[in-house]
């Protein structure tokens, strides 16, 4: 028999996990860079500072816990440039006419590392003007946020931000 105990956190906020209460949501970041985890979904906003290598971090520890990962992106365009999108591993989901062009959504992939690049890079460009919120859906549970938030625990000045357990009794801050 297996003997649960709490779980510290690997930052120093102070904030523990506890494996015997039903998760909700973790949340965790650093300034520039936040990440909230629910088990069909994780929001991540991203700073007008964050840094390209950072989000690039962010992608891929998403990836190496969850291949099946994906975010759904809609993009303006030519109906030429859908082909393009594809090319970039992209999966084109729907498309339809607009304002002289194509509304197309798009599925990126997690399984795919050309996907991400792309999807990085289109963040990257889009902070030059504004914040970026960006919804991944994914087969996450317990296990695999707690894994994401292990992996994510290797960039620099990340902490755990918040936990909020199903039955709202425990509500744990770091504000």
């Amino acid at each position: 028999m297996q003997t649960v105990t709490k779980m510290e956190p690997a930052d120093n906020s102070r904030i523990t996990i506890s494996p015997t209460q039903s998760l909700c949501t973790m949340e965790m970041g650093r300034d520039d860079i936040n990440v909230v985890c629910s088990y069909g979904k994780i929001s991540v906003w991203f700073g007008r500072t964050a840094p390209g290598t950072v989000i690039w971090k962010v992608l891929t520890c998403i990836s190496n816990v969850d291949k099946l990962a994906v975010h759904e992106k809609e993009i303006i365009c030519s109906f030429e440039d859908i082909t393009v999108y594809e090319s970039y591993g992209y999966v084109l989901i729907s498309y339809a006419k607009f304002e002289g062009g194509y509304r197309a959504t798009f599925n990126v992939p997690f399984l795919s590392n050309q996907a991400l690049i792309y999807l990085a890079d289109s963040i990257f460009k889009e902070l030059k003007e504004t914040n970026v919120l960006i919804d991944i859906y994914w087969a996450g549970d317990y296990a695999n946020i707690m894994r994401l938030y292990q992996e994510l625990c290797n960039i620099e000045e990340w902490k755990l931000k918040n936990i909020t357990y199903k039955d709202e009794s425990r509500n744990t801050s770091n504000f």
